[in-house]
């Protein structure tokens, strides 16, 4: 008779003696059916707490009528640093305030990860069954939630979509490496997992209305702009607790918050830099240090506080967060970047669009009819080549040139005065540009190029000039303050100089 074969108590599995006939070794492991779930009351499920401090602006009313349509889409697009975020922010904890029966959810829509995430977490705070299947589409159990009415109303916030492409286009793989769920063989596009229904609502911040335009109407779009004088003075004395040191007589405070351009970012970051140094420091040091030069203004500009309610990801430099919003032009457009690389060297006003366009043809094709003849293939009006090729070239120049402006517009870098031909930028847009091109070395050759470009448009001062002259001097004035370094440069800056006299 066979003995019996002792595995010990520490082994598991398929144990067995003597065996006669066939032994199926295939297991199975069957998970235990999820407990049913207390279906929770609805709640604000957002990672920023309420800002005591928050500054009311008349705009958020106008975010509160569009969210209220039902199955509204709407999105806050504006330069980085304006306060869209901290404007969902508030929009979400009033939605509550305003109706307790309302879910409100807050998705991180940086990239793919990170909104991956954001719909686990919401999955997790309602108890979605099948959320805990490690092969469950996450985005579908959402969605399907969000579309199931007996739910209740919701209002969905997608913060920081700045690159929307991970959303529009076709997703195979999730978190990991992971499918999500998602059948490979049959691939979708993350927005399709955002309902249209008429019990929730969709707000999202971007710094990009082309990137707004994958995910709302354009009619849907708010614009969302500096402060306004007296908001901006409220936030500012917030932020600095009601302190007076007796240094901010007079107005001190609202010339340091029109150099600020009323920007919210700047304000918060100058008020935690002066604190942060009291009371050997105060508004009026700030203020004059601010004023000394441009590379203490970027200094100033570059501290990074400490924001309790911005995203781990976002910088809270307003020099970085514009930076990197123009490492993201240079990455889709390299010709917009260029054009903005040169407007930084204007003054900030009335930038004539005669001065940017085709900014390399242009002025060789100048400086060439002032020191040799008209050949037979030169327009003696244009000084552009005039043959077919020549005038399909300069088209093709000309519609790169409208697509640069419309790049930077939608990053709200600068924008198109009434009469259609000047341009407008702010000075702290021009700083931080200036800031970026001295870090990688090209401040040289964008300031050459500005001045080469103002040299060959500024007349002399006779009197038929004047009209002329007017629109151009202050960018003359501009070009003083910047002296070049090569030898060339300094004769077409001396001749700005000669003329604008």
């Amino acid at each position: 008779m066979a003995s019996a074969i002792s595995f010990g108590e520490a082994n598991s599995g398929f144990q067995a003696g003597i065996i006669h006939g066939s032994v199926n070794t295939q297991f199975h492991h069957y998970a235990p059916p999820e407990r049913p779930e207390t279906p929770p009351d609805p709640s604000i499920v957002i990672p920023f707490s309420r800002d005591t401090d928050f500054v009311e602006r008349a705009i958020l009313d106008q975010i509160h009528q569009k969210c209220a349509v039902l199955g509204s889409r709407t999105a806050l697009v504006g330069l980085g640093g304006v306060g869209k975020s901290q404007l969902a922010i508030e929009y979400a904890y009033r939605t509550r305030d305003r109706s307790p029966e309302t879910w409100v959810f807050w998705a991180h829509a940086s990239n793919a990860a990170r909104f991956e995430q954001s719909f686990r977490d919401i999955a997790n705070c309602v108890k979605i069954s099948g959320r805990q299947n490690p092969t469950a589409n996450i985005f579908q159990l959402v969605h399907d939630w969000l579309c199931d009415e007996k739910k209740g109303k919701w209002a969905l916030i997608l913060d920081n979509v700045d690159d929307a492409g991970f959303l529009v286009e076709a997703q195979r793989t999730g978190q990991d490496g992971q499918t999500s769920g998602i059948e490979s063989g049959n691939p979708r596009s993350l927005v399709s997992y955002f309902p249209q229904c008429p019990h929730g609502s969709i707000l999202i911040t971007t710094r990009s209305e082309d990137e707004a335009l994958n995910l709302v109407e354009q009619r849907d779009i708010i614009t969302i702009g500096p402060m306004s004088s007296e908001d901006a003075l409220t936030l500012f004395e917030n932020r600095l607790g009601g302190v007076d040191d007796g240094s901010n007589d007079g107005d001190v405070g609202a010339e340091l918050l029109v150099a600020l351009e009323f920007m919210p970012l700047a304000i918060v970051q100058a008020a935690a830099y002066i604190l942060r140094r009291r009371p050997r420091f105060s508004v009026r040091k700030y203020l004059q240090g601010f004023r000394e030069s441009d590379r203490k203004r970027a200094s100033l500009l570059d501290y990074n506080s400490k924001e309790l309610r911005r995203d781990r990801e976002a910088k809270n430099s307003i020099i970085v967060t514009w930076q990197i919003s123009f490492d993201h032009v240079r990455k889709i457009r390299s010709s917009a970047a260029d054009l903005l690389s040169l407007m930084s060297f204007f003054d900030r006003q009335g930038i004539p669009d005669a001065l940017l366009q085709d900014r390399s043809e242009q002025i060789n094709s100048r400086q060439d009819q002032r020191e040799s003849t008209a050949s037979s293939c030169v327009d003696d009006v244009t000084g552009y080549i005039d043959d077919e090729e020549g005038s399909a070239s300069q088209s093709s120049i000309s519609d790169g040139f409208e697509e640069d402006v419309s790049v930077l517009r939608n990053y709200s870098f600068i924008s198109v005065n009434t009469n259609g031909t000047t341009f407008e930028m702010h000075g702290l847009v021009q700083l931080a540009m200036k800031k970026w091109l001295e870090a990688h070395g090209q401040i040289e050759r964008w300031k050459r190029q500005f001045i080469k470009n103002l040299d060959a448009e500024l007349p002399t001062g006779e009197y038929e000039n004047w009209e002329k002259c007017r629109a151009l001097f202050p960018h003359a004035q501009s070009a003083a303050a910047q002296r070049p370094k090569e030898q060339d440069s300094l004769l077409d800056w001396a001749s700005i100089l000669y003329n604008a006299a």
